[in-house]
């Protein structure tokens, strides 16, 4: 019997579509345990408890993979993360389902494979990768293979995640998007990429209100989230550093200075109460896994 705990993702951060993402301190955890037969699933809406459940679906694809055939399964789930409002709740499923199936499969996968089988799986690496390794980093994707760097943040910034009480499924929010974009978005882009890596590395935070700014997906999506623009000015006139479209959406998430104790007081002012604000900072441990006898 394993505990695996994952750590809640925010993937973007405004220009870096589909490479960058950072882990958060806001948690997934579950138990493996297997069990003389059958399918045990607990801690979920029952509408998930069943063989279409994620993290069951992701055992059966590493199971497969190692050659590994359990008796059965028995599955304790405790989630804080929202689900589709693009906090990487998919990708704390997949990533504990994956790391789970190692485990009481024997651990035949290196920390790499699962990385890409998660990957493989996800679709993408934007939230798998900062969620198994923690902090910030980025990744891309090249001939099938997951390329990823881990980046440095100085202390002096946290997040305010601003979590509306509807959801946004990523299938959706892509389907929004043009299938083509200018050369002008394209060079848009490639220069506040540049911008966000270099801020963040070396602590000049104050270059993030123009390095978070994207034209490929953020002006799409947010037409699909009630009042989208005028919140992302309003979060903007209230001080913080940087404001951004959390993964898909439709979470907006702001960067704040460590010592902005005003900020949450602004936004309480212009959102109503279907709205959650909720205050994270970097998770910099990735993945952890605990045995339990």
């Amino acid at each position: 019997m394993i505990k695996v705990k994952v750590p809640g993702t925010s993937a973007n951060i405004g220009p870096g579509f589909d490479a960058l993402g950072l882990a958060l301190n806001i948690y997934n955890s579950f138990i493996f345990e297997e069990i003389d037969k059958g399918l045990e699933i607990s801690g979920c809406n029952k509408a998930f408890a069943n063989k279409n459940n994620l993290v069951y679906k992701s055992m059966l694809r590493i199971f497969d993979k190692i050659g590994y055939s359990p008796k059965g399964i028995r599955i304790d789930m405790s989630t804080d993360i929202p689900i589709s409002r693009g906090l990487g709740s998919s990708a704390s499923c997949i990533l504990g389902g994956v790391i789970g199936a190692n485990h009481l499969a024997g651990e035949h996968l290196s920390k790499e494979e699962i990385l890409e089988l998660a990957t493989e799986i996800e679709g993408h690496p934007d939230n798998i990768a900062p969620a198994l390794f923690g902090g910030f980093v980025v990744s891309v994707m090249e001939n099938k293979r997951v390329i990823y760097n881990n980046i440095h943040i100085p202390k002096g910034i946290k997040f305010i995640a601003l979590i509306p009480d509807f959801t946004l499924s990523t299938k959706e929010a892509r389907a929004v998007l043009p299938s083509t974009i200018s050369y002008k978005d394209a060079i848009y882009n490639v220069g506040r990429v540049s911008l966000l890596l270099s801020a963040l590395s070396n602590g000049r935070f104050d270059l993030l209100k123009y390095a978070v700014n994207d034209t490929l997906h953020e002006q799409y999506r947010g037409k699909l989230i009630p009042d989208y623009f005028n919140i992302v000015n309003k979060c903007r006139e209230a001080g913080c550093l940087g404001v951004f479209l959390s993964g898909a959406g439709p979470t907006l998430m702001t960067i704040i200075d460590n010592n902005d104790n005003k900020f949450k007081d602004k936004i309480n002012e212009f959102i109503d109460d279907t709205w959650d604000i909720r205050e994270f900072e970097l998770d910099l441990g990735g993945v952890s896994i605990q045995r339990m006898y």
